[in-house]
C-alpha cells in the first residue's frame, strides 16, 4: 500500500491544480462574454453587407473589379487562424488538422502557402515548406490577437488583397473556428479571395438591375475593400470567441476531473490510514499477548 506521506502529497498537488483550473475558467468566462459580445453584434451587419457584396460582385466586369477575378488556381494561400496559448481543448488543433487536410487534398496540385495567425499554427508549421516568412507581412500575426480590434486585422486584409491583386496568389481561404456556445465551435472554411456571388444569386437564372448611387466606380474603390475587411475581422472575432469558449470547457472539465480525483485519493489515504491504525493496534496487541505469556 502506499505511503501515507505519498497521498497526501498527491491530494495536496490535486487541490493546486483543481484551484488552477477553476481560476482559469473563471477568467475565461469573463472574456467569453465580451467576445460573445462582439461578435454577436458584428455578425448579422458582417453577413448582410457579405450577401450586398456577392450581389453586387455579380453585377460587375470582372475588369471593373480586381476582387471578383477569377483565375485558373494554381497558386493558393491558405490563411489558418489560432490562438496564441494552449489548454483549451482540441481548439487549436482541429484547424491545423483542417489546414493539413486542405493541403492533402482539395489543393494537392496546386502550390499552397499558408499564413499562420496564431502562435500556436505557426509552432505547427515549423519546418514546413508553407509557412509564409519575410518583410511581406504587415507584422507579426501573433501580435494581433494583444489587442484585436479592426484597425490591427485591416492591415492583414489590406495585404491579402494587395497580393491578391498582384496575382501572387489565385484565391485565398480562410480557416478558423466560428462561434456557435461555449462548448461548440464550428470548423470554418470561407473563401476570402476572388469574390463570389451570393448563392441566391448563383442559383438564380434571373438577372438583377442595379441603379449605382455613388458612381459604380466608387463603390469599387470603397465599398468592396471594406466590405472584405470586415469579413476578415469578423473571422478573427468568431476565432477569439472560440477560443475563450473552448478553454473556459476545457478548464471546467479539468476542475471536475480533479475534484473528482481528489475524493478518490481522498478516500484511498483514509482507507490506507485505517489499515495502517489498524495494523499498530495488532501490533501492540500481539505485544500485549506475548508479554502476558511470558
Amino acid at each position: 500500500m502506499a505511503n501515507l506521506k505519498e497521498i497526501r502529497n498527491r491530494i495536496t498537488s490535486v487541490n493546486s491544480t483543481m484551484q488552477i483550473t477553476s481560476a482559469m475558467k473563471m477568467v475565461s468566462a469573463a472574456k467569453l462574454k465580451r467576445a460573445q459580445d462582439a461578435i454577436t453584434q458584428m455578425r448579422p451587419y458582417a453577413e448582410k453587407l457579405q450577401d450586398i457584396l456577392g450581389n453586387l460582385s455579380s453585377s460587375l466586369d470582372a475588369n471593373e473589379n480586381p476582387y471578383t477575378q477569377e483565375r485558373a488556381v494554381k497558386s493558393v494561400l491558405i490563411v489558418g487562424i489560432n490562438s496564441n496559448r494552449g489548454l483549451c481543448g482540441g481548439f487549436n488543433n482541429y484547424i491545423v488538422k483542417e489546414v493539413r487536410r486542405l493541403v492533402a487534398n482539395e489543393y494537392k496540385d496546386c502550390n499552397v502557402s499558408i499564413l499562420p495567425i496564431g502562435k500556436k499554427m505557426n509552432d505547427a508549421l515549423k519546418g514546413t515548406e508553407f509557412a509564409i516568412r519575410g518583410s511581406r507581412l504587415p507584422h507579426q500575426t501573433e501580435k494581433v490577437w494583444d489587442n484585436l480590434n479592426f484597425d490591427s486585422s485591416s492591415e492583414i486584409a489590406e495585404n491579402l488583397m494587395e497580393r491578391y491583386t498582384e496575382q501572387s496568389f489565385d484565391k485565398v481561404v480562410l480557416v478558423y473556428n466560428a462561434f456557435k456556445n461555449a462548448a461548440s465551435q464550428i470548423i470554418t472554411t470561407e473563401q476570402f479571395l476572388p469574390v463570389v456571388p451570393s448563392k441566391e444569386v448563383a442559383e438564380s437564372n434571373t438577372s438583377n438591375d442595379y441603379i449605382f448611387e455613388p458612381s459604380k466606380k466608387e463603390i469599387v474603390t470603397n465599398l468592396i475593400p471594406n466590405s472584405l475587411k470586415i469579413q476578415f475581422y469578423k473571422a478573427l472575432l468568431d476565432s477569439n470567441a472560440s477560443e475563450h469558449g473552448a478553454r473556459m470547457t476545457a478548464m471546467h472539465k479539468a476542475t471536475d476531473n480533479a475534484t473528482s480525483l481528489k475524493k478518490d485519493l481522498q478516500l484511498f489515504y483514509n482507507k490506507a490510514r485505517q489499515a495502517a491504525i489498524t495494523n499498530e493496534i495488532l501490533e501492540i496487541v500481539g505485544g500485549a499477548e506475548a508479554l502476558n505469556e511470558g
